[in-house]
């Protein structure tokens, strides 16, 4: 599969061909007449919404050709970068159809009112709202037409038309790969001899072309260096004669819009959903996200809405959909994102609350107000979220989830730090942890007082709970809690009883591992003169150091620094304490790593070093420090770009 394994392994290797090796074998032959011409041999492809395989493909909108079927479940894809790999087609679908024209699908009698094409090649679209009106696939991305049409998609001439949702509020994509601008070399299946000049020369890809008239787009017009020019094939019967060294953007495309490769309708599901029709949200977090775009957007309070059943109350006019929920607050859908629930017997209930007209933290079209406070002050008294999945999501880019955590989901706790980005420090179950402020809620101000109280009750039942610390006799765990909290008389006392392993791990985390996320300088003498380990690896892989990292610590970088601690350690993700300062910004933690001389362009597992990670957050203070003290510019990342690429993509031109 396009596994973490990458690249194909074994008996799958073979279409990692020697130049002129263009046999195609019995299998492909069968596989071919055996699947829908929709999906054959050529088609143009891009990940799908169960892609899982990272950056194999290039990136998303990066674009590869359909080679063969290994089985009814399995195709394989040669990806414009050159990279072979297997992929699902069945149950999963880890692939988009961009373009079938390179197969030979097409529309006999059919027209494109637009640019003329008879008949259409592809996919054809037909508007459900005028009559007789017809695009193909380069229109209907383009743009022509109305934009609050709705389209019928119609993948062959026997399949049924599938309903999609108006392109005015749909989300548009950037292509990339083998198309005009592009730089190129000879790729799998080159059999030109010396065309190019020799193995390893390059060209410029100039113009899209048919390799054959009934195997439209299927070629590329090729200017190679030495001045040479000649058509190349590009998904005709399946081939990739050139790989792209540079990728050039070929378009925008409503990726949603597109047929999944092996899918026989529309994930979301064809049932049409109505007022008083209760509602779910079945799809992965990025996937909900990049469909709200134009739909209302996406605000950290929509978390309440992954795994709970919402009523709908409403329908705009551009078909969005308005769900309250048990909460009281209501928020606006793109219709892809919902799954209607069905009620044994087919009647349909209501979400308790769902009339409720109190608006939730934002507008109700989900938008945010570009640096709205997160509405927490460090003493607020809160309770973490105890949905475990919820909290695995919310967790991504705010601390990351740990399974040491899990004790505190559902208890109450005390909000320490916040940090610039809005995540909160909160000591919960005895020791300390950064939250998403999505994932808990406030319980009692700092001032004692209770939301939405008028009678002044306080907290002392609240504040028993926070501070409980339900010691089971364990010296490890005493140890660690004191640790935490910074009770370095507690932990020298426990130290010198000699009951407990200075190395011990209660709740995943050893004593040194909690006192440096939070600083507690005393105590990390304490340990460190007791023989604690700074280079034990949690779950996660990560060390003292990566802690001290996640908790914008630099004094404790110092003191660890002091102990030879290994500054450049590497956890699951190969990020360094490094990778994890730049990230979230903290400048005396990366100052002072720096100042220590620890490496400043190690790679991560994804190939990016703390430069591509400060540009990708436009930090220009820290991007300044890391050039300062030697940071290379020339490493590029999975995806093939350097910093200075990576600046270009996201706009960053300083």
């Amino acid at each position: 599969m396009g596994s973490s394994k990458g690249i194909l392994q074994g008996q799958r290797a073979r279409f990692r061909m020697e130049a002129g090796n263009t046999a195609t074998s019995a299998s492909c032959i069968s596989a071919r007449t055996s699947r829908l011409t929709v999906e054959g041999v050529g088609a143009r492809v891009i990940r799908g919404p169960d892609w899982k395989w990272g950056k194999q493909d290039g990136g998303e909108g990066h674009v590869g050709t359909v080679r063969n079927f290994e089985s009814p479940e399995e195709v394989v894809v040669v990806w414009d970068n050159g990279t072979a790999a297997n992929y699902r087609c069945a149950v999963a679908f880890d692939l988009r159809i961009l373009d079938s024209a390179p197969t030979g699908i097409k529309h006999d009698g059919t027209m494109c009112d637009t640019c003329r094409q008879q008949p259409i090649f592809g996919i054809r679209w037909k508007c459900a709202e005028c009559s007789n009106y017809d695009l193909c696939s380069l229109c209907y991305h383009s743009d022509k037409h109305s934009l609050r049409h709705r389209f019928s998609r119609i993948t062959t001439a026997e399949s049924p038309r599938v309903l999609i949702e108006p392109r005015r509020k749909s989300k548009k994509i950037a292509v990339r790969g083998l198309y005009p601008g592009a730089r190129v070399v000879r790729g799998v299946d080159w059999q030109w001899e010396d065309q190019d000049g020799g193995n390893g020369r390059r060209g410029k890809l100039t113009e899209i072309q048919d390799w054959s008239a009934a195997s439209p787009r299927s070629a590329a017009y090729v200017i190679w260096d030495t001045g040479a020019k000649n058509l190349y094939r590009v998904g005709f019967e399946g081939m990739a004669d050139l790989k792209v060294v540079n990728d050039a953007k070929g378009g925008t495309f409503y990726r949603d819009h597109l047929p999944l490769l092996g899918g026989e309708g529309p994930r979301s599901g064809a049932t049409r959903i109505q007022v008083g029709d209760q509602v779910n949200i079945d799809l992965e977090l990025d996937v909900v996200q990049s469909l709200q775009h134009g739909h209302g957007g996406w605000t950290d309070g929509m978390y309440e809405c992954l795994g709970t059943t919402g009523n709908v109350v409403g329908i705009d006019e551009d078909r969005d959909i308005v769900v309250a929920y048990p909460s009281g607050n209501r928020w606006t859908f793109n219709p892809a994102v919902l799954t209607k629930v069905i009620v044994p017997g087919g009647s349909i209930g209501s979400a308790s609350g769902g009339s409720s007209e109190t608006p939730g933290p934002s507008d109700a079209t989900g938008e945010t107000r570009e640096g709205q406070p997160s509405g927490f002050a460090v003493g607020d008294v809160v309770q973490i979220c105890a949905d475990l999945e919820r909290m695995k999501i919310m967790q991504r880019g705010h601390g990351e989830w740990a399974d040491a955590m899990l004790p505190t989901l559902g208890r109450i706790g005390r909000v320490q730090q916040i940090y610039h980005d809005n995540d909160l420090k909160v000591e919960v179950c005895g020791t300390c942890w950064t939250y998403n402020p999505a994932a808990v809620t406030k319980v009692a101000s700092s001032d004692g007082s209770l939301p939405g109280s008028s009678s002044g009750e306080r907290l002392s039942a609240l504040l028993k709970k926070l501070f409980e610390n339900h010691v089971t006799g364990d010296a490890n765990e005493e140890l660690v809690k004191a640790a935490a909290h910074g009770d370095y008389q507690k932990c020298e006392e426990i130290l010198k009883r000699g009951e407990c392993d200075v190395n011990g791990v209660f709740s995943g985390h050893t004593a040194l591992q909690a006192a440096s996320q939070n600083g507690h300088l005393e105590v990390i003498r304490i340990l460190l003169a007791h023989g604690a380990d700074p280079e034990i690896e949690d779950r996660d892989g990560d060390r003292c150091v990566h802690h001290a990292a996640y908790g914008d610590e630099p004094a404790v970088i110092e003191i660890l620094a002091q102990s030879s601690a290994d500054l450049n350690a590497r956890n699951k993700r190969r990020q360094t304490a490094l990778h994890i300062a730049v990230n979230k910004g903290f400048l005396g933690v990366t100052t002072t790593m720096l100042r220590l001389q620890c490496h400043p362009s190690l790679q991560d597992d994804q190939g990016e070093t703390p430069l591509h990670l400060s540009v990708s957050k436009r930090n220009e203070t820290i991007l300044s420090i890391l050039l300062d003290h030697g940071a290379d510019v020339t490493l590029t990342n999975n995806n093939g770009f350097n910093v200075l690429h990576h600046a270009a993509l996201r706009g960053n031109p300083r």
